[in-house]
């Protein structure tokens, strides 16, 4: 699948990733996802925007919503194949599963830093 058949939101939503601009992202595809959220990609498009979300937490130190938000993003993400519009949706999931580790065992107080390995998020397009 060319980018030129993703719709151009869910383009924007890994754009503003890119940039860290993680409520940008959760804002950008909320957009796409609305209007579709009892169609068949509805669960993957809020799995996303809950993964965004969860960026959002950890940049301000919450370390608890992040962790719930990453979990309901699993929840979501995991009912797609491990590939889905355009996304690694496995190497997704086990990023999750890192992440809500370092979250779970970090010492009380502020968030880890912010995981270098989050740009694996941004899918490959051909």
């Amino acid at each position: 699948m060319c980018d030129q058949d993703y719709d151009p939101r869910y383009l924007a939503y890994f754009e503003c990733l890119s940039r860290r601009s993680f409520f940008e992202a959760h804002e950008v595809l909320e957009t796409v996802w609305l209007p579709q959220r009892q169609g068949p990609n509805g669960a993957f498009y809020k799995g996303l925007i809950q993964l965004a979300g969860a960026f959002v937490h950890w940049q301000k130190n919450r370390a608890g919503p992040a962790a719930a938000l990453f979990g309901l993003a699993q929840a979501n993400l995991g009912k797609y194949p491990r590939t889905h519009q355009g996304l690694d949706v496995q190497a997704v999931l086990a990023l999750i599963l890192d992440w809500l580790r370092q979250l779970h065992t970090a010492a009380p107080g502020p968030c880890p830093p912010l995981p270098a390995d989050w740009r694996k998020l941004l899918p490959r397009l051909e």
